[in-house]
This record gives structure tokens, sequence and C-alpha cells, in this order.
């Protein structure tokens, strides 16, 4: 009886520990956990000395970027423009602004990227081109090929607008033509008339050149205002808000020029047709899509609300932006956190947004003070980081640079040295002013200095190319409403606890509620200035933070792994116990 016990026994032991047994993560492909860095090409570098950024200037820094860590890189529009809105106005999408370079350059560039290890996306403005395009141009004039190319309406009975749609930037939406002696409609400047997407022809022109830039060796798309790509068949007039000024975009609740569902099956199309080009080429292609909405409107650019259809690969998420501000606690940003993780479909790819072209940055949004600590977090969730350039060396917006726009003050030009003109360019005439500061926070003082923003950024993205935190999960809580912590954990490999202390006074704090950590945990990255130091071994239970400090502590594996070879020698012994 003893034998067909003991049997019995290893039997119900072996059940046991199958009914038990982890899966293998899955394995994620290069976006899922990629570091992305934003170009603007007029800021970045100056080749030629005309005082504009331009491709071959990219060019020279892709040994750059991969040396700080960086996995791929967008261009805001490099295509050609009448710079109205500089770029984001195209009047040939098949073409590079001449002040940039040309096609050979933009060759040149995917090369070097390549070869560096860089994925290069391309910033696509599906919604608009320029009122200098060619189509607009035959459109005007009824071409019959171009004639509804774009929206055009009649004026209203008794004149005026065909209704009271208001532009982004305020205003009516809609501006005559004397020429064609109808209405066009513009969601944004009236040098950007939007293209009607409800003329077939235009969803076949975009999408050939996409594939066009796809030949060339581009890695996938940013989609611009993707979710202003129809409007409502009717023309029916928007309701107010209850909020906003008369004439401002806000006043209105934009029910029929915003979100419309036909929408998301351009983007499921397309999505289609990536996942399709990927396969034949070997290579993933990807979608990111930029849409000011409401959370469940965003949500539905990752997939179809049946799950049958899937859409972008990362929706641009901007809570970071929001809500990451200067009298921001830890509960709030635990809150702005789950906001997007807990709407977001299953086996999805969260981003996060810490600057860009359209923001304040960073330091001017929450102060020099605190770059460090965005820096952090941006660099330990999960999923896809988004930086602005200049960022890893805290370059601040600059107002009296403005000339062209409200937004010059975050696109001044990249500060590299302490030479002229910050080192973008040799002429000290640049299209928009360098920051007076860029002496101190520039690339070359900052690499010098082991204790700086620059090398934060540098021991950050090498640290988010650990298994741990490509593929491992998270778990995150608040001490009180001044300490934010984040563990990541996977099993089998080492476990990382991020710590913020949103206060501006030093704090002691207990973490001991992570009951699955060792007492003692090892410093693997401290901000410069930190009360700890990398390498450091700290108690859990009493971590002295900083005024808004932020550090990042490392389990070993050996603790977990200890635990594991105890149950296994458990079994063991019970087993040849039994059977002796």
């Amino acid at each position: 009886m003893r034998p067909l016990g003991a049997l019995s026994l290893v039997a119900l032991l072996a059940t046991t520990v199958n009914g038990l047994a982890i899966r293998e993560p899955v394995s994620k492909d290069w976006y899922q956990h990629a570091t992305f860095y934003q170009i603007y090409p007029r800021s970045f570098l100056d080749s030629n000395g005309d005082g504009i950024g331009d491709l071959a200037g990219i060019t020279s820094k892709m040994k750059y970027l991969a040396d700080i860590g960086i996995d791929a890189t967008w261009l805001s529009p490099p295509f050609k423009s009448p710079l109205k809105d500089f770029g984001y106005d195209v009047s040939d999408f098949y073409a590079i602004q001449p002040e940039y370079g040309n096609l050979t350059d933009f060759d040149k560039l995917v090369e070097e990227s390549h070869k560096n290890g860089i994925k290069l996306m391309l910033d696509f403005i599906p919604n608009h081109s320029s009122d200098q395009h060619e189509w607009f141009v035959k459109s005007v004039v009824r071409d019959p090929e171009y004639s509804d190319f774009y929206v055009w309406r009649p004026p209203a009975t008794g004149g005026g607008p065909p209704n009271n749609w208001i532009s982004v930037f305020g205003g009516s939406a809609w501006t005559y033509n004397q020429a064609r002696g109808e209405y066009y409609l513009h969601q944004f400047t009236p040098q950007q008339p939007d293209l009607n997407y409800r003329n077939p022809k235009v969803l076949a022109e975009m999408t050939k050149m996409l594939f066009f830039w796809l030949d060339r060796g581009v890695d996938g798309f940013r989609l611009d205002a993707i979710n202003h790509m129809f409007e409502d068949e009717q023309f029916r007039d928007e309701p107010l808000s209850g909020w906003g000024q008369p004439g401002e975009y806000d006043s209105l609740d934009h029910i029929y020029t915003k979100d419309i569902p036909d929408v998301y099956d351009v983007v499921y199309n397309w999505r289609d047709q990536m996942d399709k080009y990927s396969a034949e080429k070997g290579r993933t292609i990807i979608l990111m899509t930029e849409a000011y909405s409401s959370i469940e409107g965003t949500m539905l650019y990752y997939e179809s609300a049946d799950r049958k259809r899937q859409g972008a690969h990362m929706p641009f998420n901007f809570q970071l932006i929001y809500d990451f501000k200067k009298e921001q606690n830890a509960v709030g940003l635990k809150s702005s956190i789950d906001w997007w993780m807990n709407n977001m479909p299953a086996r999805h790819t969260p981003s996060w947004v810490a600057g860009s072209h359209d923001h304040s940055r960073v330091a001017s949004r929450v102060g020099l003070d605190r770059v460090d600590q965005v820096m952090t977090l941006l660099h330990t969730l999960p999923g896809t980081s988004i930086t602005y350039y200049g960022e890893e060396v805290a370059m601040q917006d600059f107002k009296e640079a403005q000339q062209f726009d409200n937004r010059d003050p975050n696109r001044t030009p990249m500060q590299w040295d302490s030479s002229t003109s910050a080192g973008f360019s040799t002429n000290t005439n640049t299209w928009l002013r360098v920051h007076p500061d860029y002496a101190r926070y520039n690339v070359d003082v900052m690499q010098k200095n082991p204790q700086s923003t620059f090398h934060h950024f540098q021991h950050l993205t090498k640290l988010r190319r650990h298994r741990t935190m490509q593929s491992g999960e998270y778990v995150h809580k608040t001490v009180g409403t001044k300490v934010y912590a984040m563990l990541r954990e996977l099993r089998g490999e080492d476990s990382f606890l991020t710590v913020l202390n949103m206060a501006g006074a030093e704090d002691t704090v207990d973490l001991g509620d992570f009951v699955n950590l060792p007492q003692k945990m090892r410093v693997e990255v401290a901000q410069p200035n930190s009360k700890s130091k990398a390498g450091n071994e700290v108690d859990i239970s009493k971590l002295t933070l900083g005024p808004y400090d932020s550090v990042v502590l490392r389990a070993t594996v050996s603790t977990a792994a200890a635990i594991n070879l105890s149950i296994g020698l458990l079994l063991a012994i019970m087993a040849r116990y039994i059977f002796v």
C-alpha cells in the first residue's frame, strides 16, 4: 500500500506544481518597449550654415542618438511646405522641403539610422494639405478629377459660412474662395484645407503615399490629428459646450467634426495593410495616432470594440504632460497612470509622452528641479517612452523667441555646446533665437559632468533594455500622498522599484508594503541631486528621499531563486523519503 500511496502523493504534487506553472512572457516586438525621440527637423542641427536645421544635420547625429539609448526617432514633417504651419501644411507629400535637403538626403538618413540600430518614423498629416498643393489648386477651378478632393459647401441661406463650425485655432472653420464661389472647410488654419475622405480617390491617394515612404525604408508613421479626418455628412451646427468664449474652439461640443466612426475604419484598414507589408518585408511597420479625444474614443484606436480589428500599435498618451505638474501629488499621479492603464485593451502597449512640439517643455512645466524626476518615471513605466529633443539636457521654453507661432518657445534650436548658436549652426542668425542659457544647458557640458540630467537620462535608457523592464509586470502604490512607488518584476529576473517623492521637502518612507521585496535593496539609478547614490545599499523600511527626489532600487534574482530552490528541494526530499 505504501508504494501506491507514495505514487499517488507524488502524482498529486506533480499535478499541483504543473497547475501552478507560470507561462513564459510573450516575446515583444521592438516598438513595445522602445525609447522614442522626437526630432523637429528645423531645430535639430544645421549642416550648411543657413540657420535652419536639415536632414544632413540629423544624419550626422544618429550615432549620438544611439549612444544615449534611443531605439526609434520620429521626425516632424520634412515634406515640402509653404510653412504656414511649419510643415503641417504639406504642398507635396512626395518631396522634401528644400531647406532640409532632398530625397537623396532622406535616403542617407534612413541608411544611417538603421546602421545605428534606430528605427525611423515619419509624421504624416492625413487630415489636410496646404492650400498650395496641386490638388487644391485644381479643386478650386473644379477640375473633374480633383473637384471633390476637399470639403466644399455653398454659402448659407442669406450668405455667410455653411454652419457654425469653429477652427481649432479659433474663428470660423470655413473660408470663402472667390474663384470657386464656395466655402472650403479647414479645421486648422485657412491655409490647411481639409481633405474629403468621403471621396474614395482621396483615401487611395493618401494610402499610396504611405507606401512610397515605406519603400524608402521608413519604419512607420505618426498619424497627426487623425480624429479630424471625417465630419458630419449633413453638416449640422454643433451644440454649445457651455464654456469658452464665443468664437473659441472650446465653446462648441465637437460632435460633428471629431471622432466620427469612419475614422476608425480608415485606421483599421491602414493597419491591415501595414501588417501585410510587414509580413512581406520581414520587418514590423507601426502606426501611432495623435487624437485629443475622450478616453473611450482614444482606446478605439487600439482595436475595434468587438476586438476583431486592430488599429494603431500605440495611440499617443499625453497624461504625463497634462497631469504631472508642479502641484501634483502621489495620489494624483497614480490616478493619472491608472486612467490609461485601466482603460487600455488587453495585450496592448501604453505610450508615455513627456513633451512635444505642441507643448511646453518639461523644465518649463514642472521646473528644473523636477526634470530628472519626470525622466525617471517616463523611462521606468511599462511600454514605450517618447522624449522630445533637448529634454535630455533640460532645455527650457524661451518666450522671447516667439516669432511665428505661440509654440515657438518650445521649438528653439537644439543646444549642443557653448559655441556660436549653441553648436546648432555656424550662423549667428538662426530661424528662431537660441535660448540664452545654452552655455549651461547643453550636451557638451553635461556629457562632461557625471552628475547631470544627460547621464541620468542615459542610465535610464540603458536600464530600459533589461528584460524585467521590457516584459515585466508592474504594481504601483502610494505611501501617503507624497510618495509614489512602482515595482517592475518578472519571474527569474531582478526586480526594480521606482520611488518618487512628489513633495518639496525631505521624507523618510517605509516601502514594506511591497511584500515580495527583500529588506535591503541596491540603488540602481539615482537622479543627480538625490539623497541616495547608485551602488549603495538601502533599507526599504526607512528610505530617505530629498525634495522631488527619485531613485530606482534593485533586488537581485538570487532572493527569489532561493525560495524556488527551497520548494524544489522539499519536493525532492519528500519523494525520496516516500520511496525508501
